[in-house]
């Protein structure tokens, strides 16, 4: 875990400058920590980005007592388990990761909304798409049995055409980072899990 530092730290000096108060996190990898117009698309909800770069799930929870615990948000949105699968963790590995990560959120937070965004398609790693795709599934299944302020956001589906392989129009030329337009359609899918809980 060493191999983060600097970025936990990074992050750590953006929370002692914050001049407000977050209401709603964004935690995770790089997906999260590059999403340059995150505080503008979620304005309304006070956001905060404590994206990471490279970060795993297990990097996720190994920092967030110094990344997360300092704040008193209303919710949480998270994204990460990508970079682990890559790195040639197992599905269930991940899966142990989230569960972690979800018990730290209830000892901290009580039972404040946690949101896991679907781990998403790339062409990059299109090699390890079964990974994913079960990764997906046991999370989205956990989620759904629990049922106690937890969700579960699909950005999955969206990104894939009917062959099921992924959209290059929402991928970077590296084949694994969102574009501006893959951002366009998170925000376009959190808004409506945001909104879907507000009204």
């Amino acid at each position: 875990m060493v191999w983060y530092e600097n970025e936990v730290q990074r992050l750590e000096q953006e929370r002692a400058a914050l001049t407000y108060e977050p209401k709603l996190l964004f935690y995770g990898s790089s997906s999260i920590r590059l999403w340059e117009s995150l505080n503008e698309d979620f304005a309304g909800y006070h956001p905060v980005n404590l994206g990471f770069g490279g970060s795993t799930l297990a990097a996720c929870d190994w920092f967030f007592d110094r990344l997360v615990s300092p704040f008193n948000p209303e919710q949480i949105i998270v994204y990460a388990g990508d970079n682990d699968l890559g790195d040639g963790r197992h599905p269930e590995e991940v899966f142990i990761f989230f569960q972690q990560l979800v018990t730290r959120t209830r000892q901290r937070f009580g039972d404040i909304p946690l949101a896991f965004i679907s781990i998403k398609p790339s062409i990059t790693r299109w090699n390890i798409v079964d990974s994913i795709r079960y990764t997906n599934k046991i999370i989205a299944e956990e989620i759904k049995r629990q049922a106690n302020n937890l969700y579960f956001i699909n950005i999955y589906n969206r990104m894939t055409d009917n062959a099921g392989y992924p959209k290059r129009e929402f991928l970077d030329p590296d084949g694994l980072h969102i574009n501006d337009k893959g951002y366009a359609l998170w925000k376009e899918i959190i808004w409506q899990y945001l909104s879907a809980r507000t009204t």
